[in-house]
């Protein structure tokens, strides 16, 4: 197994690392709406922190050997669903025609009180 790490997406804040490749496959950590430099969680709403999610996990699949026309399956977790309408429009975007496997779970709580957290399963080269 091989531990994937990048300046370009959030430092974990926890014992786990950002992802693992293991058999041609990436599993990515759940990425929340921080900023790398600041680690601190992005200013707006929904739409913001979903965008800096894509983005971050953008950034670790990249470091793997991997892109988002690769992700196979995500997991969105929410703290409103509610606001899944206006997620959803920036998912979309991210993903353009690539409609990969996705659940959408609301969830009492995430860390640091964000919004949205996205993690995914993705396929190398």
């Amino acid at each position: 197994m091989q531990k994937i790490a990048t300046d370009d997406a959030p430092k974990a804040i926890g014992p786990y690392c950002q992802a693992i490749v293991h058999n041609g496959v990436v599993y990515c950590s759940g990425q929340i709406p921080l900023d790398p430099a600041s680690m601190q969680v992005v200013a707006g709403g929904i739409e913001a922190q979903t965008e800096r999610v894509l983005t971050s996990m953008a950034a670790v699949l990249r470091k793997a050997g991997s892109d988002m026309s690769k992700v196979m399956k995500t997991t969105v977790f929410m703290s409103n669903l509610e606001e899944f309408s206006k997620m959803n429009a920036v998912y979309q975007r991210a993903f353009g025609e690539h409609t990969p496997a996705r659940s959408t779970v609301q969830v009492a709580r995430l860390p640091l009180d964000v919004m949205v957290e996205i993690e995914c399963i993705a396929a190398l080269g």
